[in-house]
């Protein structure tokens, strides 16, 4: 251990947070939650600790520590693993088995609402929060919350065993869905990391029953409040994280490159996916304080299909910025789109059009550099024309006609796919933050878009020519498809068997269809 590194050892606090060691060059090489940085970070320091070879190879790289710190073990989870996926630390991939995030599910759309774990978040309708890194920790964490708010862990069938909610973990079926679903919205707003304000109103609602000789639902208001004071001494968890702005470099440094006000607290990313021009999606997704915050994700069906990205990209930023949009949503501090001079150029239009005056900026697929119209981007680029005058090590500025191509990785290496890896080689750039943290909003816009358009062209896929004629609806196709087998048995039955299987009128309807082929 060098002596500035021990001597700034000394400095660690007392409370949760998340760490990052670094290797001479300053890279990120490990990323760790602690729910006391000075007790774990000094672990690592210890001669007498019989570490295993990959963790010994850690610590001979280490060269300097940096952390910060949380409100609570409940943000030190969540940036933990925000952070991972950011920065992809060498030794995170080496040292940890559980490489995969992991969710929590909850259909509020279901009568009965139940709470699991998945990897694999879909696009079906539920509400999805995380990802976290450490599931045993997240688990452990939910299966203390159910003292406190009971929840299904299943779907509840008709004849459900009664243990669980005599010993209060599941909801009473007699009290009905509406006040289940009521006691579900508060695990979810403990999950967002509303839990302050959660146990100010636990304690309050337990002192107006204890005042109002209810001393019964006084008694298991203040069960639930001992536990949820329990659980601040265990496993915390948030979907939120509760960072300092202004200590996250990658956002000091967008503020300081962009001639920005203040570090963009709310990003928006827009991409676009299809095949040919058909099931055209678009995403939108949010990251709060540097962090995805999937709750705010948004997805757009375009209302014209077409192969043409420009197009697409000016429909999905006109919406997006639509007076209704903008009540619901908010405005966002930074935009980013992927694509090049004409997707930049097509969302620069809509907003001009809708009167919306944000930040935005082009990031081109080949190359992963930073594209800003001179004039329409709504950024200042008197740092960037005198970053150009100084000539930094990692950086290429490029001017054009109407854009400047800033380039935040010469020298680094890339490699083929959609995403290109550009922490490989040996120049390092003095934004190197603000190159990962692009990276990863970008990627996460592409997955969501990809996402959501895999589910469109599997349900054309999968869909029926009986879909297209009016008035057969799912049930009718059953009965067709089981009485005639196909849809060519349908076309050629006669016409008193479709009578007999769905009525006249439903007869008409296919026979009219099918001669009009």
């Amino acid at each position: 251990m060098n002596k500035a590194l021990e001597a700034k050892l000394k400095e660690l606090p007392r409370s949760p947070g998340v760490y990052f060691h670094k290797s001479i060059s300053g890279e990120i090489i490990y990323v760790g939650k602690a729910a006391v940085l000075k007790n774990r970070v000094k672990q690592y320091f210890q001669s007498s600790r019989n570490f295993d070879i990959k963790t010994l190879a850690l610590v001979q790289e280490i060269y300097d520590t940096d952390w910060v710190e949380t409100e609570s073990e409940i943000d030190a989870l969540f940036l933990e693993s925000e952070m991972v996926k950011r920065y992809m630390p060498r030794y995170n991939i080496l040292l940890r088995d559980d490489k995969s995030q992991m969710f929590v599910r909850i259909d509020m759309k279901n009568d009965w609402p139940f709470v699991c774990f998945t990897r694999n978040p879909s696009d079906d309708g539920a509400e999805y929060f995380g990802p976290f890194y450490n599931g045993a920790s997240l688990k452990k964490a939910i299966r203390h919350l159910r003292k406190v708010y009971p929840h299904y862990t299943k779907q509840p069938g008709k004849r459900a065993s009664r243990l669980d909610e005599d010993l209060g973990l599941s909801p009473k079926q007699a009290d009905g869905p509406e006040l289940y679903k009521q006691n579900l919205r508060k695990l979810i707003s403990y999950i967002k990391g509303n839990r302050v304000a959660l146990m100010r109103e636990l304690e309050s609602d337990m002192k107006r029953a204890a005042a109002n000789f209810e001393f019964e639902k006084a008694a298991d208001l203040r069960n639930k409040f001992q536990a949820m004071k329990e659980l601040q001494r265990r496993v915390m968890f948030g979907d939120k994280e509760f960072l300092d702005i202004s200590k996250d470099k990658a956002l000091s440094d967008i503020r300081e490159l962009f001639s920005l006000r203040a570090a963009p607290s709310r990003i928006e990313a827009f991409d676009i996916s299809h095949m040919g021009g058909t099931e055209v999606v678009a995403s939108m997704v949010v990251f709060t304080n540097g962090v995805s915050d999937r709750a705010e994700y948004r997805k757009f069906k375009t209302k014209i299909e077409r192969n043409d990205d420009t197009g697409n990209m000016y429909e999905t930023i006109y919406r997006r910025f639509s007076p209704k949009n903008l009540a619901s949503w908010g405005m966002p501090s930074f935009v980013l789109v992927d694509g090049g001079k004409g997707q930049l150029g097509a969302a620069l239009r809509a907003m001009e059009e809708r009167s919306v005056h944000v930040p935005t900026i082009g990031i081109a697929k080949r190359e992963e550099e930073i594209i800003i119209h001179r004039d329409k981007s709504n950024i200042s680029l008197q740092y960037i024309d005198a970053l150009q005058d100084k000539a930094p090590n990692g950086v290429g500025i490029f001017n054009e006609k109407e854009f400047v191509v800033l380039n935040l990785h010469m020298g680094r290496q890339n490699a083929g796919s959609h995403s290109r890896n550009l922490r490989g080689g040996d120049t390092s750039s003095r934004y190197s933050d603000v190159t990962k943290l692009f990276m990863r909003i970008r990627d996460e816009s592409h997955r969501f878009a990809v996402s959501y358009h895999t589910v469109l062209k599997r349900q054309r896929q999968t869909a029926s020519v009986l879909d297209e004629i009016p008035g057969i609806g799912p049930a009718s196709r059953k009965k067709l498809l089981r009485r005639f087998g196909s849809v060519r048995g349908i076309q050629n039955a006669p016409r008193a068997d479709l009578e007999l299987c769905v009525g006249t009128s439903r007869a008409d309807q296919i026979q009219l269809y099918f001669s009009s082929l």
